[in-house]
């Protein structure tokens, strides 16, 4: 765990519990990884595996056990007595022997049974789940420059749904993502999808046909992090404005506690001090409002993902269902009207097909009047 319940001799570098189970006191990132690598020795944070003999000498040292009771207990687990069909026979993986006794092995015959009486299989949201983790469980890059140093932090963050979507509102995390201490506040940014960067704005009911070529996320560039007093403005591009100074001045005038400001793009994980399982603040498109909750502070390990390719590096993504046509019933909807005479409910959402087919006739003209929106529905990003 990231947090410790013992005192320790540096306050500032050590997180401890604020409120137990709940969030640590605040501490650095940097000082916190520089404390864990002075701590510990080498060996236990590098990528090398160690030397077998070396291990098990180290190993019986600890458990304070003799050399023929380590040999015992190297005989007991070792994978040869695990196995339960003949050594010169190629195991099917799939099939769980009739005759098991291996508890493990009772269990997967449990959920093997569960799993065949569903009428439900997988879908395509948990094969690409798993496929996530084929592809990046102790995965190794082509080159070493690609290689995550020794001793790097990584950081498990979560990042919730808005404020405006009440049903999954502080319950559930929109997406967890795993970065490492040398990642800056602008690359978590980016690596955050909110449907509302992808709305596009304005009225399309006499020309839909023409579609687009921006989001909300190209015109509305700017955002913030609120981290421990201090809000990180997003200030790469000509465009960007400091949307935190209202609310700076708004507590400078009711006498709050002083804010201070920074650069998400110059700011990294490393130099930044937070609490451990405390909410955060993520704000972009001016009121879309993310809480961020960093769970996890550790240094990597060698069955980590070492390709730094990799990173910011998604490990889940919560499913949230479409909202379909409400003529069809079948097609996603990507059309929202007001004040139409021909939709079965106002506002209303059409799917392509049933919104060209009710409102324009076979030359393409507007029947009626309405007004029409682009929509992007938040289910289609699952």
């Amino acid at each position: 765990m990231a947090a410790s319940r013992t005192t320790m001799e540096n306050e500032d570098n050590i997180p401890e519990y604020e409120y137990v189970d709940v969030n640590t006191n605040v501490f650095h990132i940097g000082s916190f990884q520089s404390e864990w690598l002075k701590r510990l020795s080498p060996q236990e944070w590098s990528y090398q595996q160690q030397d077998e003999t070396e291990f098990d000498a180290n190993f019986a040292k600890d458990m304070q056990i003799n050399a023929q009771t380590m040999d015992a207990l190297k005989s007991v687990c070792s994978y040869d007595s695990l196995c339960c069909h003949p050594e010169e026979e190629k195991p099917d993986m799939e099939t769980v022997p009739e005759d098991s006794i291996l508890r493990t092995l009772l269990q997967r015959k449990k959920r093997q049974d569960y799993k065949a009486s569903l009428k439900i299989h997988k879908n395509r949201h948990d094969l690409y789940a798993e496929e996530l983790d084929r592809l990046t469980v102790v995965r190794k890059p082509d080159t070493v420059t690609d290689m995550l140093p020794e001793g790097e932090i990584i950081l498990t963050i979560n990042i919730y749904y808005p404020a405006v979507f009440d049903k999954f509102n502080y319950v559930r995390p929109h997406m967890t993502l795993l970065m490492t201490g040398s990642h800056t506040l602008a690359e978590l940014r980016d690596a955050i999808c909110c449907v509302s960067d992808l709305q596009v704005c304005g009225e399309f009911s006499n020309t839909p046909d023409v579609a687009p070529d921006f989001t909300s996320k190209d015109l509305y560039k700017s955002a913030f992090f609120f981290f421990e007093g201090i809000f990180y403005n997003d200030m790469r591009f000509p465009e960007c404005q400091d949307i935190s100074m209202t609310i700076i001045e708004w507590a400078k005038s009711h006498n709050f506690p002083p804010y201070s400001q920074a650069g998400m793009e110059d700011t990294r994980f490393s130099d930044l001090k937070v609490k451990v399982g405390f909410p955060y603040l993520y704000c972009h498109q001016g009121d879309c409002e993310h809480l961020v909750i960093i769970t996890d502070v550790r240094l990597t390990h060698r069955d980590d993902c070492l390709d730094k390719k990799f990173y910011p590096l998604l490990i889940h993504k919560h499913r949230i269902a479409t909202q379909k046509c409400a003529v069809c019933h079948i097609f996603i909807g990507r059309w929202f009207t007001k004040n139409d005479q021909f939709a079965p409910s106002d506002p209303c959402l059409f799917c392509e097909k049933c919104f060209r087919m009710l409102h324009y006739d076979s030359e393409g003209k507007k029947l009626g009047n309405f007004v029409a929106y682009p929509y992007v529905d938040r289910g289609a990003f699952n």
